[in-house]
Order: C-alpha cells, then structure tokens, then sequence
C-alpha cells in the first residue's frame, strides 16, 4: 500500500501517458507509482493551468514551466500529442521539485487522499477535528471502509509526520479520541480493486486496538482474519454482525486473530467475548456451528441466516440463548432439538427442506416457530408440537400442508383448549374458524370413542355442532 512521504519518496514517478476526448474536450491521462502501487486518472489542460497558479504563488515553482495556452488549432493530433509530451515533463519537474514537502493540493491533484495512506488517514483527521464531537453525540453508527481503517492502523506504527506538527487540524489524536469514544461502527470492505488502482482493499489487515469503547460492530464483506487486536472488543461488544465475509466456521470469526482456532476445555479468559449478547453470522458459507461458540457464554441471539448448515450443535453451551434464526440452509431433519438447545423462545427455520415437526415436540419454553417456505405436506404432524404451552406463533406458510382444504381450521383444532392463543401465519383465528375448530375437535373425540364434553362449550359451539349433523347427549 502506498505512503509516499513516509517510506516511498526515492521510489516514486508521475507519467502524463495518454490523452482522450471526451465530449469534444481533451484529457490527459497521468499514472503515479509509488513502490508497487499504481494508480491512474485524468485532467484537463485547464486543471493544470490552475494547480500551477496556486504552486507559483505559494510554492515557488516558476511562472513559465507549464506549456502555454494556444487560442487555434488546440484539436490537431500533433499539437495534442505536443501538449501531452510538454505536461509529462512539467508534471515530472513540479514532482521532483516538490516531492519532500508534497503540498496538499499538488497531492490532491495527484488523488493521493483516495490511494495513499496518510493522506487517507489525515481526510479522516480533519473530518473528527471539525465534527467528530458530533458525530459521537449522535449516538449513529459510523461507516469507517477497510482502506481507512487500514490507514489508521498504519500511523499507529508510525512517528509523528511533518504535516500534523506544521497543521493540528491534522493532528493524530484527533482520530485516536474519536476511535476510543465511539459505540457504533461498521467495516465496510471491497474485493475489488479501488478506483483506479491496483490496491484491493480486502487484502490490507486492519488493527482494532483503537477501538476501546465499542458497543456494537457489522462488519461487511471484509475477509475475518485480515482483523488483528481484538482484545478489548471481547470486554466492550455486545452486537456482532458478520456478513458476506465468506466465513467457513464460527471460529473464523470469533477467534479471527487467532492461528490456532481450536479450543480446550482450559482456554483462559482472554479468548472469551465476555459481554457478547447479539451475534448475525447470516450470509456466509458456515457449515457447523462449532465448539468455538461457547466463547460467547451470554449469546441471546443468534442469527446464522443463508448459510450451509443441516444441523445444530455445541447450542447447548449458551443457557441465555432464546432467538435462533436458521433460515435458508441446508436443513432437512430437525432430530431431538431439546437436547441441542436450551430455554429457547423463538426459532426461524424458514426457506429448508423439512417435512416433519417431531423433533420440536420437547421444546417446552418455545414460544415462536417460523417454519414457513419448507416442504410439510401432512397436517397430523402439528401433534407434535400441539402440547408446547408457550407456543403462541407458528408459521407454516408455502408450505404444501398450507394448500389443504380448511387448512387453517385443521392446524387450529389440534391445540384443543390453547387454539384461541395460537397466531397462525401471523393472523389470530377468527370467531368463526374458532367454532368450526370446536366442532371438527367434537368430532376427533366421537371418532376416538369418547364423549364429548359439551357443557364446557358455549351453546354457539354445540348448535354449531348438532346442526352439522353431531349426535345430542
């Protein structure tokens, strides 16, 4: 990555290489090189005509170095190619002559505050100065691209340059005291090249020792073990979010400064998220929620949406956990999930391939259960979770059982006394459907052999009831 003027200054070439019309309007096209960055970009001849009056009034260069201005013929081939050839060589003595103090708006010209760190990290240093108090008091998250972090973390390694003791608005503690204070952030990473550069940010690291305070992090489309120094985020973050980052295993992400991602029964505190208490994973290519989970002792949480998952372990290490969003993976068996979890409230198995509900028969303290978009084609298999006492909203949408005649009626009359309580597919049965429930339950029980039990039944269910042909006591 580049940082000309603190390494790269002996390693370093400005080009005018090209020109293109646009529009009837001439460009030239300039490439900077600075060790083994490149980066490329185009001006006019009349951006040179006022970058060059602002370096003779302020930075010496002399009045006639530029190429002067010609009123007729400045569309001809030859006098374009002339041109470019006379820039290049303005453009490659105004570098040479300025390279060791590299004033901004010569830099600025150059695009170095897209493509070099330090002017990257002295943008960000400039922008707290004048509204990091602001920003801070808003309480928002803050966007910081993986290209600026990065900047950050390499003036952390270095000493004080010559711009921040000749300016304080870019002074580094300006950035230092807006990272410590800050609750809220999101990475936003990119894999493919920056602008117009060779520089892709996904391949710089980035140090999060900065970071002293922080609440919550989303970090998007940044590769996890390119993330050092995480050890005061496992004192501060309760949010954690994690997506498209190509993540394989729970332990690239909670132990992503780690080498070895294996953890023992003897691990020490310093490996565990102690505060943690929302993590979404969803979007990555995770195939097991491995034994690494158990570092997250106060997860409540847990949000594995659009990954590779077929089933659930190492769940019962979280005694907090009561939301678990499982939505489109792999599953099609959901076998015994009372072993695997705990005291859950709500599950999202939404857009998988189940087709049986017994293995949530035993899920006492279940509350929610999202099951929509799967393949349950039998309405006998709501006996399997009929019993559940809490059960209060259950989602079988799209799924083929949803096509049944009556449907909504058949799933309802399966929760005897608790069918008024139950929200199905996010809508309360109606009065209606409530009755016909009672009379299709009435009918259950005269099938199974017993007696019907009327006098607990309002006298609407029992006329309902005869008048549908049911047999009086």
């Amino acid at each position: 990555m580049s940082c000309y003027t603190q390494y790269y200054k002996d390693d370093a070439s400005v080009t005018v290489y090209d020109s293109e019309d646009v529009d009837n309007v001439t460009f030239y096209k300039i490439r900077v090189n600075i060790n083994k960055v490149t980066w490329t970009l185009t001006h006019r001849y009349k951006d040179f005509d006022e970058l060059h009056s602002r370096l003779v009034v302020d930075h010496g260069v002399t009045k006639d170095l530029l190429p002067p201005k010609k009123a007729i013929r400045n569309r001809c081939p030859k006098f374009i190619e002339q041109r470019r050839e006379a820039l290049d060589t303005y453009l490659k003595s105004v570098f040479n002559y300025l390279q060791l103090t590299m004033p901004r708006e010569f830099a600025t010209f150059l695009e170095f505050p897209q493509y070099d760190t330090l002017f990257i990290f002295q943008q960000l240093a400039l922008k707290f100065f004048i509204e990091g108090d602001k920003l801070l008091a808003s309480g928002e998250f803050f966007e910081l691209f993986a290209i600026e972090l990065f900047a950050i973390s390499q003036r952390l390694k270095q000493a004080c340059s010559s711009f921040e003791l000749a300016d304080r608005k870019y002074d580094f503690s300006h950035v230092l005291d807006f990272c410590s204070q800050l609750k809220k952030l999101i990475v936003r990473g990119e894999s493919k090249h920056l602008g117009n550069s060779n520089i892709i940010p996904n391949t710089l690291g980035i140090d999060m020792s900065p970071f002293k305070t922080i609440q919550k992090i989303a970090v998007f489309d940044y590769p996890m073990h390119m993330i050092t120094c995480t050890g005061t985020l496992r004192d501060t973050l309760k949010s954690l979010h994690v997506n498209f980052t190509e993540a394989n295993k729970i332990s690239d992400i909670v132990l992503c400064d780690f080498v070895h991602k294996e953890v023992s029964d003897d691990d020490n505190d310093n490996l565990i998220w102690k505060e943690l208490q929302e993590v979404n994973f969803g979007c990555n290519y995770i195939m097991e929620i491995d034994s690494s989970i158990k570092l997250l002792p106060k997860l409540q949480t847990l949000t594995m949406r659009q990954n590779k998952l077929t089933d659930i372990s190492n769940l019962s290490s979280l005694p907090q956990l009561s939301y678990l969003d499982l939505s489109e993976n792999l599953f099609s068996k959901c076998e015994d999930w009372h072993s695997k979890l705990g005291k859950i409230s709500t599950i999202n198995l939404s857009q998988n391939k189940i087709s049986s509900l017994a293995g949530f028969s035993k899920l006492y303290s279940l509350e929610n259960l999202d099951l929509s978009c799967n393949v349950i084609s039998d309405v006998e298999e709501v006996q399997h979770i009929c019993k559940l006492p809490c059960l209060e909203n259950l989602r079988l949408t799209a799924n083929p059982v949803a096509s049944v005649v009556d449907y909504r009626v058949k799933v309802i009359e399966q929760f005897n006394n608790r069918m008024s309580d139950i929200c199905l597919d996010s809508e309360k049965p109606s009065e209606k459907e409530l009755d016909t429930a009672r009379v299709l339950q009435a009918l259950r029980i005269v099938k199974e052999g017993k007696t019907p039990n009327f006098f607990n039944s309002n006298d609407h269910v029992y006329s309902t009831f005869t008048a549908q042909g049911g047999s009086g006591l």
